[in-house]
């Protein structure tokens, strides 16, 4: 995958991590799997480290599949511990195990529909429900 591609996708990320609410978190793999591409979690992580200093990305609300802050590696520069305050600052919990309840915190998207998920119009009701139709 060329770097031009890579940038393509994580924007698409992007915009699906920027639909999560505040007090809410996605995983990794929900992220990827809304933005049709289910299975690209690392690439969902990938895409959070390029993020400059100064985006307007909620990255801090994207945690692993356990509902934990994932470290960074030798990397991390407190990045976690940062997360994890931010997420508080929200209203987020976390238990004695450094966990967020996934079923009291985590994003339901059924609810907010992506732009690109949207119809034009909305079905139209059947103004003669009950006339036959040919071949039913």
């Amino acid at each position: 995958m060329s770097r031009s591609e890579a940038v393509s996708r994580w924007r698409i990320f992007y915009r699906v991590i920027e639909r999560v609410p505040e007090g809410r978190v996605a995983t990794y793999g929900q992220v990827a799997a809304l933005a049709g591409l289910p299975r690209h979690a690392r690439q969902v992580g990938y895409a959070l480290a390029a993020l400059p200093d100064d985006s307007r990305v909620p990255w801090q609300r994207v945690v692993n599949a356990r509902g934990e802050v994932s470290p960074r590696g030798a990397a991390d520069l407190g990045r976690s511990g940062f997360q994890r305050h931010l997420l508080e600052e929200e209203g987020v919990r976390f238990d004695l195990q450094g966990r967020i309840d996934l079923v009291r915190f985590g994003w339901s998207p059924k609810a907010i529909p992506a732009p690109w998920q949207r119809s034009a119009s909305p079905p139209r009701p059947d103004p003669f429900p009950h006339r036959k139709r040919h071949g039913s």
